[in-house]
């Protein structure tokens, strides 16, 4: 369904895209050093998403699931590449037929943070469905589909929250726009940035 003129971005499903600007809140909570948490809030306080799996591990894998616990999407990050090439499955597949998106830096050495996204349904195309620009300086970012800005995240960082293992972020969401995707490209790149 078009709003406004303006065409639907699904790559999660449709379910996951309001007619309407959403706000979401996305906070991040280390539970063990292999262990962290996602969860994402709208502005009234109800739970959205779920995200769990590693972190400072070798296993790159993080579960999107909804407020049920239901996985909804797998991610999976290539070890030890400069490219920090990621892949995401529909529910809790693995298989290479069930990927949705591929995520990879645009240039292995990169003064600003650019990351591209291409949609499985385009494998051939060279150029990238979605870009991901950013700074080094912040887990702050913009999503575009072509020049469209389809999401803003504003990282909220205290050195008192990042002691305590807590992070927050505010995520803006365009309408029409999937926002179980935004999310997924939240969670890759944290996953990226951590240290």
């Amino acid at each position: 369904m078009t709003v406004y003129g303006v065409p639907p971005v699904s790559v999660v499903g449709e379910n996951y895209c309001a007619p309407y600007p959403l706000e979401l809140i996305v906070k991040k909570k280390i539970k063990k050093l292999s262990n962290a948490q996602f969860e994402v809030f709208d502005l009234s306080g109800n739970l959205l998403l779920q995200v769990d799996g590693g972190v400072w591990n070798f296993q790159l894998k993080r579960v999107l699931r909804d407020p049920a616990g239901f996985p909804i999407l797998t991610i999976r990050g290539k070890v030890l590449t400069l490219w920090h090439k990621w892949k995401a499955h529909a529910g809790e597949s693995t298989d290479d037929s069930n990927v949705l998106f591929t995520v990879k830096q645009s240039h292995p050495l990169q003064i600003k943070k650019a990351i591209n996204v291409f949609l499985t349904s385009n494998s051939k195309k060279k150029e990238p469905d979605f870009h991901i620009s950013g700074s080094y300086t912040s887990l702050s970012f913009k999503v575009y589909e072509g020049r469209r800005l389809i999401a803003e995240v504003k990282h909220n960082f205290t050195l008192e929250s990042f002691c305590k293992g807590k992070e927050r972020y505010k995520v803006k969401v365009y309408p029409e726009v999937d926002y179980a995707f935004v999310v997924a490209l939240l969670v890759i790149l944290d996953e990226n940035d951590t240290p």
